[in-house]
């Protein structure tokens, strides 16, 4: 497996080591010994599953303390414009984000750790998106950010996408009170 590190001090592009051949292919999704040796040491306690057609966004979603989760998301299916933006209030790119295509094909993965927002845009139709989750879901915990927020400025490449009723009013950052 190897780590990638990315403009955002935490937030890594785990890209795991595939072996293929004419009957398929095998890989590690997860190894708690590598994870522990690149310094990420996670216990995660909640695996998800979402089916998606092509142009739904969920998100930006997260959980407050104390149940804030850190994710390792991945897809099993298709396709999807992944993004974590910074909602750390005391890190230097608090509000910044990064985004990467995640694919059945490229098997990539991103490790969001706890004060990140978190979404996605899914680019082919039944795409399958997993994530694993460090806490359990909480729904007094749950909040948002409004996906397509001028002052994060993420560039979804879509100006209509299919949203739950929950994101299409989520908050705008300006008003955003960081719990992190």
């Amino acid at each position: 497996m190897n780590f990638v590190t990315t403009e955002i001090e935490g937030l890594l592009i785990v890209e795991p080591r595939v072996f293929a051949d004419e009957r398929g292919y095998f890989f590690e999704s997860y190894n708690k010994r590598l994870f522990d040796e690149a310094g990420l040491n996670v216990t995660f306690v909640q695996d998800n599953q979402s089916l998606s057609q092509k142009g739904v966004l969920r998100g930006l979603h997260f959980q407050e303390p104390p149940h804030a989760q850190a994710k390792l998301v991945s897809v099993v299916k298709g396709s999807v414009l992944d993004v974590a933006v910074d909602i750390r209030k005391d890190s230097p790119t608090y509000g910044k984000h990064c985004s990467l295509i995640l694919s059945e094909e490229n098997k990539k993965m991103f490790f969001i750790p706890k004060g990140f927002a978190h979404g996605f845009l899914t680019l082919e139709d039944n795409t399958i998106f997993s994530y694993k989750c460090s806490d359990f879901y909480a729904k007094d915990s749950e909040g948002g950010i409004l996906w397509n927020d001028q002052h994060i400025g993420i560039d979804w490449g879509i100006s209509d996408p299919i949203l739950s009723d929950k994101d299409q009013v989520a908050q705008a950052f300006s008003t955003f009170k960081s719990p992190f």
